[in-house]
């Protein structure tokens, strides 16, 4: 007798369970007054949403209305307008409300309207899809019309009449569109021609990177500290590239007395070669005779190449010979005289 009654109840809380949750979801019907509609004519699109007594909702289509009154559907083939009536009624625990939308097409051909979407909190309901077929209108150019208005022109027309809708309500992006392509077209020519996008610095002159390099050698005290063999290498490369930058002498490849041979062969550099013959025996003696020169030697080679540097530079056409030559680095008599004791030109 229990189990037979715990039976009974169960299946009375399942059928009120099932029913509650039946009762509690909405649905939404959706028909036309007519499937076939004459171009340019109105039909009626009836809605209707069954749900609990009290509930809210919305349609989000209809939210989407614009400024004319106008709801597209279907791209901008059909159209629908705002509610024209809301009608609710109320019967037991539930409520039916009921929209009229009135619905126009100006382009013949079938179309199927969308399922439309109903909203009510966390749930969301869809009606039926429908089809509609428009019909166009059949005139010829002596057929009166009737119950059509003539097409009028704009109110006041200007050249933007012509301009597609898209180009005026987007010109921005078609704007930065065309800027930014002009960007990517002058960056792709620079860099196809000077294979960068920044401006390349000016090289320094022959004159200026020797002259550069020769003050870094000075800060960097190396016959101070002991490294004369070190010292000597670095100074003979300086002057070395620099012949090689400003005459095309590779001295690179070249003994001490190819290098002096060459100058010699130079007019601008032939009455140089004391400071450039100082310089390499100087060298020579430290690296292969293992010879520690005395600190006026090792200034004097330096003195020698800054000499060098400075009376080879381009002179420019308003400069004169006096101020090509640094005042601090003059030639002096012992130059000669001290080359010529070390056993005369190698």
């Amino acid at each position: 007798m229990n189990f037979k009654f715990l039976k009974i109840l169960l299946l009375s809380v399942m059928t009120a369970g099932i029913s509650s949750s039946l009762f509690a979801s909405a649905t939404v019907q959706a028909r036309l007054d007519s499937v076939n509609l004459l171009m340019g004519k109105m039909t009626t699109l009836h809605l209707s949403v069954t749900q609990p007594k009290g509930a809210k909702g919305s349609f989000p289509i209809l939210g989407r209305i614009r400024d004319n009154g106008i709801i597209p559907v279907c791209g901008d083939s059909v159209e629908l307008r705002a509610p024209s009536k809301i009608d609710t009624v109320e019967t037991g625990n539930s409520m039916t409300v009921n929209y009229d939308i009135p619905l126009q097409a100006f382009d013949s051909g079938y179309y199927r309207l969308p399922e439309f979407a109903y909203v009510s909190g966390k749930d969301t309901v869809f009606s039926k899809s429908l089809a509609i077929k428009v019909v166009p209108v059949l005139a010829e150019a002596d057929t009166p019309i009737h119950d059509y208005a003539s097409v009028s022109g704009p109110e006041n027309p200007s050249i933007f009449d012509h301009v597609p809708d898209w180009v005026i309500d987007y010109w921005w992006i078609l704007l930065i569109a065309l800027l930014a392509a002009a960007v990517a077209f002058y960056a792709v020519r620079r860099y196809r021609s000077q294979g960068s996008l920044l401006p390349k610095k000016p090289e320094p002159t022959p004159y200026e990177a020797a002259l550069s390099s020769l003050r870094a050698l000075k800060e960097k005290k190396l016959w101070e500290q002991g490294m004369e063999k070190e010292y000597y290498t670095e100074l003979t490369d300086i002057l070395r590239h620099y012949l090689f930058r400003r005459f095309g002498i590779n001295a690179a490849e070249m003994t001490s007395r190819q290098i002096l041979a060459a100058l010699k062969k130079n007019k601008e550099t032939a009455d140089k070669r004391v400071y450039f013959r100082q310089i390499l025996d100087m060298a020579d003696f430290v690296k292969f005779a293992k010879v520690r020169p005395l600190p006026d030697d090792n200034v004097k080679s330096y003195d020698n190449a800054l000499r060098f540097v400075e009376e080879t530079r381009p002179v420019q056409p308003e400069e004169t010979a006096a101020d090509v030559v640094s005042p601090d680095v003059r030639p002096n008599e012992d130059t000669a005289r001290s080359v010529a004791e070390k056993g005369g030109e190698k």
